[in-house]
């Protein structure tokens, strides 16, 4: 006996739904984290001063008139800034990894952490202010994420750290089409690029060097081999399968 062409269709239909749908493995996040040692979050992670980071240097003390020196306006006079505070100069960090700092002169902050270079200009600053107080950040952090996530782009940090999975939250996670498992990190360090490939699903994620990213890192998601062939036959073909899938089943219910 044989079986009505719609019994053929509606079993190809299933089959098509059954081999379309994506692995559990290709999908999930940190898989297997459960049976792993738990992870230390006390580790400290601070930034290392590069070259072209814009810093903000406050220099305070119980007497606030001898720090005038060393707390310059960004421009000749006092202006105030957000209508509660003097306009504090901004300082570059140079490609040798010099600032120009007002009474001492050069400073070499490129390469020490923020903590390392609060800790260096404190010791230059008490030869002239005796307990003096440095506020040190980077007024340009920030990191760029493209490829397949809901809102490529740059985003600025205020807190100066921020980790991989922080960055692709901000930038509205993964779509469907983003490759998971193939993440590329880009990071410049004494004027030399290094990249690195990241396993969204893999439960070590946390333990990678580079899971806290550093200023102006970029992140890449690429897209998984459906967006890809998708893109060789056109965008909207996806779609439009999947309607006359939709369409072709409701079609064969009327009938029977």
């Amino acid at each position: 006996m044989k079986m009505p062409f719609k019994n053929y269709l509606i079993l190809f239909l299933l089959s098509g739904l059954f081999f379309s749908c994506a692995s559990k493995k290709d999908l999930v996040y940190l898989q297997g984290i459960e049976n792993q040692k738990s992870y230390d979050s006390s580790v400290k992670y601070e930034p290392t001063l590069q070259p072209d980071d814009l810093l903000s240097i406050i220099v305070s003390a119980e007497n606030p008139e001898v720090t005038i020196p060393f707390n310059l306006p960004q421009i000749q006079g006092n202006y105030e800034l957000n209508n509660n505070q003097n306009g504090i100069k901004t300082y570059l960090i140079s490609n040798d990894g010099f600032i120009d700092f007002p009474v001492i002169g050069k400073i070499k902050l490129g390469g020490l952490t923020r903590t390392q270079a609060t800790d260096k200009l404190h010791e230059m600053v008490s030869i002239y202010i005796k307990n003096p107080s440095i506020n040190l950040r980077i007024f340009n952090y920030k990191i760029s994420v493209l490829g397949e996530v809901i809102k490529p782009g740059t985003y600025t940090i205020p807190s100066e750290r921020i980790t991989l999975l922080e960055a692709l939250s901000m930038a509205g996670d993964l779509g469907i089409y983003g490759k998971r498992n193939n993440i590329l990190v880009i990071h410049e360090e004494d004027g030399k690029k290094t990249y690195t490939r990241m396993d969204l699903t893999n439960a070590n994620l946390m333990n990678s060097p580079r899971y806290y990213l550093s200023q102006n890192d970029v992140v890449i998601v690429e897209p998984n081999k459906t967006k890809i062939n998708s893109s060789v036959i056109g965008n909207n073909t996806t779609v439009i399968l999947s309607g006359l899938t939709v369409l072709i089943s409701l079609l064969v219910l009327l009938k029977k």
